[in-house]
C-alpha cells in the first residue's frame, strides 16, 4: 500500500482502485477501511482514494493516542490532498467519516470539490439521535424472522441497560443474509483505543463547524438507507440543513451499507452526483 507522513510524522496508508477522476474516501469506525470495498462498483466510474484512519489497516499507531480525535483526523486528510498533489479533492466520508469529512469541509472549504456523506455520523453538527428515532425505523423490519431477539436487544441498549450490539447487527443490512453476516464480521473495529479517541472531549463544535459551513459553496450530497437506524434519514435530511447546497437521497430497502444492499442504485447515485 502506498503511504505518507501525516502532520505529526504519524506514516498513513491508503489503497488506490479503479479509474477516471480521484475521490477521496474517508471510512467509519474508526476500522480498517477494507470494508469499504469498491463501493459497489463505483470504481468502475472514479478512482478511488482509500484512507486508512492512523492506528487501522495499514496505517501506523500514533505516538500520541489523543491524535485519534475526530478533529485532529481532520489534518490527515488535508496531507493526503497535499501528498496527492490535488488543488482539490472530491470527498466521500461514511457512517463516523462523515463527521471528519464535515470538519474538513467546514476547516478547508477551498480544497473541496464535491462532498459525499453516505450513512453519515452525525455528531460534527450536533443533531440528536433519539431512541424512538432509532426504534420507528426498527419496526420497518418487523416481519424479518431475525426482528423479535433483534428488536428486544435494541430496546436494552437505547434505554442504557443493554449493550448486546451483536444482536441488533441485523438493524445495519437491507437484507440479513449470508453477504451481510460476512461483511459485518470483517469490519469491525480491532482497535478500541481509536474507537475511544475519536469522539474524546472537544472532538465536535457543532455550532462553528455549522457556522464555517454557511459560507461553503460546494455542491453537497447526503445518501441515507431507508432501513438505517444508526443514520436514520430523518436526522440525514437535518444534517442537510447545514449546507447551502446539499441534496439529500434516501435510497430504499437499504441499511447501513447502501453500496452492499444495491450496488447497482448505490453507484449509479453517486456518479451522477459526482458525475
Amino acid at each position: 500500500m502506498p503511504t505518507f507522513c501525516a502532520p505529526d510524522g504519524t506514516r498513513l496508508a491508503y489503497r488506490v482502485t479503479g479509474d477516471g477522476a480521484p475521490v477521496v474516501c474517508v471510512p467509519g469506525g474508526p476500522a480498517d477501511s477494507a470494508y469499504l470495498g469498491d463501493l459497489g462498483g463505483l470504481s468502475a466510474h472514479r478512482r478511488l482514494i482509500i484512507l486508512d484512519l492512523r492506528g487501522t489497516g495499514g496505517s501506523a499507531v500514533p505516538a500520541d493516542p489523543s491524535s485519534y480525535r475526530c478533529d485532529r483526523l481532520v489534518d490527515d486528510v488535508e496531507a493526503l490532498r497535499a501528498h496527492l498533489g490535488l488543488l482539490r479533492i472530491d470527498l466521500l466520508g461514511h457512517s463516523a467519516g462523515a463527521n471528519i469529512a464535515t470538519q474538513y469541509a467546514a476547516r478547508y472549504p477551498r480544497r473541496l470539490g464535491r462532498l459525499l456523506l453516505v450513512a453519515p455520523g452525525t455528531r460534527a453538527l450536533g443533531v440528536a439521535i433519539t431512541g424512538e428515532a432509532r426504534r420507528a425505523i426498527a419496526r420497518l423490519r418487523e416481519g424479518e424472522p431475525w426482528y423479535p431477539e433483534a428488536s428486544a436487544a435494541l430496546a436494552a441498549v437505547t434505554a442504557g441497560t443493554g449493550g448486546d450490539w451483536e444482536a441488533i447487527a441485523p438493524f445495519f443490512y437491507g437484507r440479513w443474509d449470508a453477504v451481510a453476516r460476512r461483511h459485518h464480521a470483517a469490519g469491525l473495529p480491532d482497535n478500541q483505543e481509536a474507537v475511544a479517541g475519536f469522539a474524546a472531549e472537544g472532538a465536535f463544535t457543532p455550532e462553528a463547524t455549522r457556522a464555517a459551513l454557511a459560507t461553503c459553496s460546494a455542491p453537497v450530497l447526503l445518501l441515507a438507507g431507508e432501513f438505517d437506524l444508526n443514520s436514520p434519514p430523518g436526522s440525514v435530511a437535518e444534517c442537510a440543513e447545514s449546507f447551502p447546497a446539499a441534496v439529500l437521497t434516501v435510497q430504499p430497502g437499504a441499511g447501513h451499507y447502501p453500496w452492499l444492499d444495491d450496488p447497482d442504485r448505490f453507484a449509479a447515485s453517486v456518479e451522477a452526483f459526482l458525475g
